[in-house]
């Protein structure tokens, strides 16, 4: 179900996501398009990192943008020690066939310092398009 592979690491902390159209949730003849994306964070840094809050960069296919924040992710704010990971899934629509997201987590280390972590752009686009 899922594909698209995309995937990005800072300061130790890997995120990789992948992508899905739900197709019985869309309905292309009134433009609306549902997408679900996975999302795998692996600390792979020495130091114990907490994920706080979030801002996604949301372009649909037209190019209007629009901007998400909030606190964590799906409700939860974990706790990753070193070589652990935090998996979730979410989803996202558009009146558009085709759109992209991208994005930061906000995190803490157990040192104190905090962390801008980039999530990769990946794109969320109907499979029949790209025949």
């Amino acid at each position: 179900m899922f594909s698209n592979l995309s995937s990005i690491e800072t300061e130790g902390i890997r995120v990789d996501v992948q992508t899905a159209w739900i197709k019985d949730q869309s309905n292309p003849g009134l433009d609306h398009y549902v997408f679900a994306y996975k999302v795998r964070i692996t600390n792979e840094s020495p130091f114990e990192v907490q994920l706080i809050s979030r801002k996604w960069l949301i372009t649909d296919g037209l190019g209007q943008k629009r901007e998400v924040l909030g606190e964590g992710v799906i409700g939860q704010q974990p706790i990753l020690s070193p070589g652990r990971q935090h998996e979730y899934i979410s989803g996202c629509s558009f009146e558009t066939p085709v759109g992209k997201m991208k994005g930061y987590y906000y995190m803490v280390r157990t040192d104190g310092n905090s962390l801008r972590v980039r999530i990769p752009e990946f794109t969320l686009v109907v499979p029949h398009l790209l025949n």
